[in-house]
């Protein structure tokens, strides 16, 4: 029976998902500590997680029968990824159940900052009345720079058009037509800097966007400019952003998130005058921890039970519609891997997938790492549908992906190439919508079920062969 471990906080809607997913035993044990999770981890299929809990590297290698990681949120920065994919673990995340809770948040800051609400509000209740002490500023006809324009980012530019913003982005990932849509303008780092009156961070933190905003691009902006990061500490330089604050180039900040959390009391962000601060509190609403534990709780109940993927974070996401598209390739593609992994005797240099006809419509990755997960099960016994990649990479095997319209002889085929130790061609196709065949070894064209023992023997076309090899057998 599968064993899932909740180490963090979770609302009541999510635990009884899990609870009642008949197959699958809970453990509720939230804020553990490190030395109990080591403890507790060795007999978890599952683990359920929040901010609190660290999945390191350590705790990885002590469940020994981990399976799949819950992030209830869309931040990972506390699971070792690299780690979980080497040992098989598929990791998930629940991007869309905070987006409108955080953007809401991040526009929160920005107009407490542009209008000095919490100043105001303290010196209110310090008994003062100090009017002209917090003259604000106007954001409607102000020009707002998002820092990424992924889910969080898109609502943050719509709240922002409806205070009367101009909104400009940087997205390197995000083709034009699609900003177009949201009447973004998309435009180079440097021209954010330029031309923003106010900057918001919507990215993951990343070795890319560490330090993204740091004393060179303060440099660039325009004096005064307001910074808001709801997204992720370390992503504003705190070094950079405080001098920036002394100096004057930058007039403000709203900070939810910071470098090391919680932060010390003597932190200078938190004490200085020009920064408002929360304690991350940017999915802390009440729907919104609501949806998260829900979407966490039915995605690490459905890939325990049936295999699907949703929001895959180290694997390709498959929902449960696609996968029954998918099913009969996955097994046809793991089949033609491990027919080439057997025929191989040495090392594998390359290995090529092409996919031709119908199947090449659909989403393809599953079923390539299907094949090299076939492929290399004769190497290593830890090759799973989730490290499969990272297995080849290691054995340094060049992996080539194409597609082509048309398939010669059949509705769809898969053919794979491995080159190296031997130079061999195997295709495969589906018969009657769900059937996995052999039909094509080299230039040899047959139709073989891949099922049960299967001897390949190449022999001159003479008689007796036939009978002589069933004797044999």
């Amino acid at each position: 029976m599968p064993r899932v471990l909740v180490s963090d906080s979770l609302a009541p809607q999510g635990l009884e998902i899990l609870a009642h997913a008949r197959g699958i035993e809970v453990d509720y044990a939230p804020d553990l500590p490190p030395d109990a999770l080591l403890e507790r981890i060795r007999e978890a299929d599952g683990l359920v997680i929040r901010s609190g809990t660290k999945v390191t590297r350590d705790v990885l290698e002590a469940a020994t029968r981990l399976r799949v990681v819950g992030r209830a949120g869309i931040g990972v920065d506390n699971v070792d990824l690299p780690a979980a994919t080497e040992r098989g673990v598929v990791v998930v995340n629940t991007p869309s159940g905070n987006n409108v809770t955080t953007a809401e948040h991040a526009i929160a800051l920005l107009v407490s900052l542009a209008r000095h609400i919490p100043q105001a509000t303290a010196s209110m209740k310090a008994g003062k009345w100090e009017k002209t002490a917090f003259t604000g500023m106007e954001l409607s006809n102000r020009t707002l720079g998002v820092i990424g324009l992924g889910n969080i980012g898109r609502v943050v530019a719509q709240k922002a058009q409806g205070l009367g913003m101009r909104v400009i982005a940087f997205d390197p990932h995000l083709p034009d037509d699609i900003a177009a849509k949201l009447d973004v303008d998309l435009v180079d780092f440097e021209t954010l800097l330029a031309r923003s009156d106010a900057i918001t961070v919507h990215v993951p933190k990343t070795k890319d966007t560490a330090g993204l905003l740091g004393a060179a691009a303060f440099a660039k902006c325009r004096r005064g400019l307001l910074v808001v990061n709801a997204a992720r500490g370390g992503i504003v330089d705190e070094k950079a952003l405080l001098a920036a604050l002394e100096s004057g180039q930058v007039g403000g900040a709203g900070l939810d998130v910071f470098e090391q959390e919680p932060p010390s009391k003597d932190h200078p962000l938190v004490n200085h005058p020009k920064v408002i601060c929360t304690p991350h509190l940017g999915a802390s609403t009440e729907q919104a921890q609501l949806n998260v534990a829900i979407q966490v709780a039915e995605q690490v109940r459905d890939f325990l039970l049936e295999g699907v993927v949703r929001n895959g974070v180290n694997v390709p996401s498959v929902s449960p519609e696609i996968l029954a598209q998918l099913r009969p390739y996955l097994l046809l593609g793991e089949k033609l891997g491990r027919f080439q992994g057997q025929l191989c005797p040495g090392k594998i240099e390359e290995i090529e997938i092409e996919y031709a006809g119908g199947v090449a419509d659909l989403r393809v990755a599953p079923i390539t790492i299907a094949v090299l997960k076939g492929l290399l099960e004769t190497v290593t016994d830890r090759v799973n549908m989730v490290n499969a990649p990272v297995v080849a990479r290691d054995h340094g095997i060049k992996v080539i992906e194409s597609k082509a319209s048309r398939s010669d002889d059949y509705a769809s085929t898969v053919t794979t190439r491995v080159r190296g130790c031997v130079d061999r061609l195997i295709a495969g196709a589906v018969f009657h919508g769900s059937q996995p065949r052999i039909v094509r070894i080299d230039d040899f064209i047959l139709e073989a079920i891949p099922e049960g023992h299967t001897l390949l023997l190449h022999n001159h076309d003479q008689p007796g062969v036939v009978g002589a090899v069933g004797a044999i057998l």
